[in-house]
C-alpha cells in the first residue's frame, strides 16, 4: 500500500469511528499547510466530525488565531513541543464543537533546518477534552513532500488512537 493510500485509509477510519462515538475534531497545522484537514475532508461524510481546519504558518497567525503565547515562542521556537501543545490547546479552546485538537509544526525543508533542529523535524499537539494534552516528536526523512506526507500520516494515527 503506498503512502497516500495508507493516510486515505486512516483518514476515512478516523471520520468512520469520530462519527460513530459523535465526537468532532479540529485540525491546526503549520508545516502541512492544512492537508490533514484535506485528507480528512476527501471522505464522504466528514462535515459531520470535522468543524474546522486552521492553517498557522506564522508565528504571528499561531498568537492571533491559537493564543499561542509570544513568550512560548520565544522561549521555545515555533518548532517545539511547547508549541505543538499550545496550538492544540488553542484549537480546542477557540472551537467550542471539538472534542478532540491536533497541532502540526515542523521543519518540512529543503531548507531551514539547524543543528539542533534539522529538516525532517516535527512536532505533534493531541488535545481532548478532560485529558491533559500530550504531544509527539519525529524526525522524518526524505523530501519536502516526503516529511509533509508522513506528517499527514503521523497525525492521523494520533487521532485514530485518541478515538480508541
Amino acid at each position: 500500500m503506498d503512502n497516500r493510500h495508507k493516510i486515505h485509509h486512516t483518514a476515512r477510519s478516523v471520520i468512520q469511528r469520530a462519527t460513530a462515538q459523535g465526537r468532532i475534531i479540529v485540525t491546526a497545522e503549520s508545516c502541512t499547510g492544512g492537508m490533514v484537514a484535506a485528507f480528512l475532508t476527501d471522505v464522504a461524510g466528514s462535515s459531520a466530525v470535522l468543524d474546522r481546519g486552521l492553517v498557522t504558518y506564522s508565528n504571528q497567525a499561531k498568537m492571533d488565531l491559537l493564543g499561542v503565547p509570544p513568550t512560548t515562542l520565544d522561549r521555545f521556537g515555533a518548532v517545539s513541543a511547547e508549541t505543538a501543545a499550545a496550538m492544540a490547546d488553542g484549537a480546542l479552546a477557540a472551537t467550542p464543537a471539538a472534542h478532540i485538537a491536533i497541532a502540526i509544526t515542523g521543519i518540512a525543508g529543503p531548507g531551514g533546518g539547524s543543528r539542533e533542529k534539522p529538516v525532517g523535524l516535527v512536532y505533534f499537539g493531541i488535545a481532548e477534552r478532560g485529558i491533559a494534552t500530550k504531544t509527539a516528536q519525529h524526525i522524518f526523512s526524505g523530501s519536502r513532500d516526503d516529511i509533509r506526507q508522513n506528517s499527514v500520516e503521523t497525525a492521523l494515527d494520533l487521532i485514530s488512537n485518541a478515538l480508541e
